[in-house]
């Protein structure tokens, strides 16, 4: 018969006594970050199991921490919920995870969340919210326990992790103009969410710093996905004059874009150079493999739980500037090419 490991156990492993265990299991802000290392460790080494209904009953804490998606299904968020889940697990708390498509005409199911104890802090990956929904959620008490990671709402106050959009889509265009592409498109993503409209502007101002012309026909408004970019990409058949080259505000844009070119016998870079944003898994397993521009999902995970959870756990402390900006690379791969006359 296995035996059972005790509170004792992950005492004398830790080196603490039995009550310094039980108060850091059932309140840990009352300990200090070390202690909290320790009794975590040893837990771990013993495999003691925590009654979660009697701790949670005790703190009138849920120990888990909710992510809304707009879109389960996407493979980019996926790195994102890997870096979520370390910190979060770390910690002690479980991850939930849901769909915004049924919070976009109300914020009262966001509050739910936290007035029924069903997670203790959100972080929201959607950026096309209603603004005026994200708002009411700012004078409610757990109001400091919500954060957006990758996106972001203007005009709100909430704290957000987020990457370099406007030097990103930037540093795409130059990178095609230093290939000598004069005549270059962009593909957008959703007309209203914040990265689009980021991205967009960023990528007309450097157009206009480079005096390259922009017709606005070469602005193609897209979604994000793959079906957007083969939409995208019989527009650009369709042009009299067709740009030799496009910035895709996401990769499963460039992948659409480039597939359904394949279809009508185009080849890329030969054709028309692409490039990306995102460096999503399978841009580099692509054919041809896709140039993009790369921000790193798994910090921008990690960053937000990290923020999340000292908010949880030290609430009385000073969050007030907690919003990150991480930067961005560019990854050069077989997408792009210089340009033949």
């Amino acid at each position: 018969m296995v035996k059972t490991s005790t509170l004792q156990d992950v005492a004398r492993v830790a080196n603490v006594s039995t009550a310094t265990v039980s108060r850091t299991l059932s309140n840990p802000d009352v300990v200090s970050e070390s202690t909290r290392q320790r009794v975590s460790e040893a837990v771990k080494v013993t495999g003691y199991r925590i009654n979660r209904a009697a701790r949670n009953l005790r703190t009138q804490r849920s120990y888990s921490v909710l992510v809304l998606l707009p879109d389960l299904a996407n493979p980019f968020f996926s790195t994102i919920l890997e870096g979520i889940s370390s910190q979060v697990s770390h910690e002690g708390y479980s991850l939930l995870i849901a769909s915004t498509k049924q919070i976009h005409e109300s914020g009262e199911r966001l509050i739910d969340y936290l007035d029924d104890v069903r997670a203790d802090g959100i972080i929201i990956l959607d950026g096309s919210l209603d603004s005026q929904v994200v708002e009411m959620l700012k004078d409610a008490p757990q109001a400091n326990r919500i954060l957006f990671a990758c996106e972001w709402i203007e005009g709100t106050k909430f704290p957000s992790v987020r990457c370099q959009n406007r030097n990103g889509a930037r540093t795409a265009v130059r990178h095609l103009y230093e290939l000598d592409h004069r005549k270059i498109a962009h593909v957008t993503g959703p007309k209203e969410n914040v990265l689009s409209i980021t991205r967009k502007e960023a990528f007309i101002k450097e157009m206009t710093q480079l005096n390259l012309v922009l017709k606005p026909e070469w602005i193609i408004t897209g979604d994000f996905s793959l079906s957007a970019g083969c939409l995208a990409a019989k527009k650009w058949i369709a042009f009299k004059e067709r740009p030799t080259a496009v910035f895709c505000a996401s990769d499963q844009l460039a992948i659409g874009f480039i597939s359904e070119l394949s279809r009508h016998n185009f080849k890329v870079p030969r054709d028309i150079s692409v490039i990306g944003f995102d460096d999503i898994d399978f841009a580099e397993q692509f054919i041809p493999p896709l140039t993009s521009i790369r921000q790193d999902r798994l910090m921008i995970g990690e960053t937000a739980s990290k923020m999340l959870m000292a908010r949880i756990i030290n609430p009385h402390d000073d969050h007030t500037n907690d919003t990150a900006i991480l930067p961005i690379s560019l990854v050069i791969r077989e997408s792009t090419a210089k340009y033949k006359t």
